[in-house]
């Protein structure tokens, strides 16, 4: 029969992810069993449950698993530190001169930059950037004053980039939705309230669990310009949909959309429809499936602009641990549509 110490043999060994630390007596130091040091003997080997009863025998940390996360909380320091430069000047700053700020030599930046974003620091910073002009021109600001407020040098790079930086031309978007007009009914639901928005091309608004007023004013926000038209009867159909998904998730809610965002996040929303009813996947995965590992963040942001939920089911994303995380319309709704999910999958 297996003792536990030959089951923590055996995780150092495959060097797999474990609760525990183990230390080589003959080294003098402590790693996690995933620590890709040469494998010691077993014979010189000890477990212990955490970095402090290990160094209260006489060890210290290893360098290159870094047990103690202390070389982690640095990077993630410096990272963080880097993004709030990057998010505070009008330009982009040169890669020599965040490397210089950060006291790390170019190449070392660059990899830990890439290691805690999944971007290299122009490409966040051109995220940055986008992200201003977005801003100004749903403000109803011109273009041209946008363009410029945001860092662009010319419109001509704006409008040759434009499914990548926004998703629609910059004057659509500045136009907020003007001369558009969305039909919209409100209804009860199995989670409180419930708003569904949908211009002629499909549903472009999909909120409940809050006050009528919140819900319309969620929408005026996203489309400020456009003509809301109360019509229940346009949208019974689509209503009745919903709500019965809400209610009994068998089948997946398939309805037409119209949705507007940018490259990535369309590429992220429609992944997000892949996820079949009963089945989750953490932020990573989903990053995987999107084509971009690194861009977990990226893609939590996405999942968090979702403006159709059910109908894109950003409620199928969890964190890495599996623990539920946040969600626009509640947490608590969330376990309960996951819920059922699960049991009408089991049927």
């Amino acid at each position: 029969m297996s003792t536990l110490d030959d089951v923590r043999w055996q995780i150092v060994t495959r060097r797999e992810p474990a609760d525990f630390l183990y230390a080589v007596t003959t080294m003098g130091i402590y790693c996690r069993p995933g620590c890709p040091s040469p494998a010691p003997k077993r014979t010189n080997v000890r477990y212990f449950p955490a970095p402090a009863a290990a160094e209260a025998e006489g060890f210290r940390a290893c360098k290159r698993c870094d047990p103690k996360g202390e070389r982690v909380a640095i990077a993630q320091a410096v990272v963080r530190d880097a993004c709030a430069h990057i998010e505070a000047e009008p330009a982009i700053p040169s890669l020599e001169t965040l490397a210089k700020r950060s006291g790390y030599s170019r190449f070392h930046f660059l990899r830990l930059f890439r290691e805690h974003t999944g971007l290299t620091p122009r490409s966040y910073a051109e995220g940055v950037r986008a992200r201003r002009l977005q801003a100004a021109l749903v403000a109803g600001t011109r273009v041209a004053d946008a363009v410029a407020e945001a860092g662009f040098g010319s419109e001509s790079r704006v409008y040759e980039d434009t499914g990548k930086l926004l998703g629609m031309t910059p004057g659509a978007l500045r136009r907020g939705g003007a001369g558009e007009t969305i039909r919209t009914a409100l209804a009860d639901s199995p989670f409180g309230r419930l708003l569904i928005g949908a211009t002629a091309t499909g549903v472009c608004f999909l909120g409940f669990a809050e006050p009528d007023d919140a819900l319309l004013g969620d929408i005026r926000a996203r489309f400020p310009k456009a003509t809301l038209v109360p019509d229940d009867a346009a949208l019974t159909e689509t209503v009745r949909a919903v709500v019965g998904f809400m209610e009994e998730p068998k089948a997946a809610l398939d309805l037409p959309l119209d949705l507007r965002g940018t490259a990535f996040q369309l590429r992220v929303w429609e992944t997000l429809r892949k996820i079949p009813a009963g089945e989750t996947r953490t932020y990573a995965q989903l990053a995987v499936m999107v084509g971009n590992p690194a861009a977990i963040r990226a893609v939590a942001r996405s999942c968090a602009t979702n403006p159709v939920s059910l109908a894109v089911p950003c409620h199928r994303v969890v964190g890495s641990n599996g623990d539920l995380t946040g969600y626009r319309w509640g947490v608590p709704r969330k376990a309960a549509l996951l819920g059922r999910e699960k049991a009408a999958s089991r049927v």
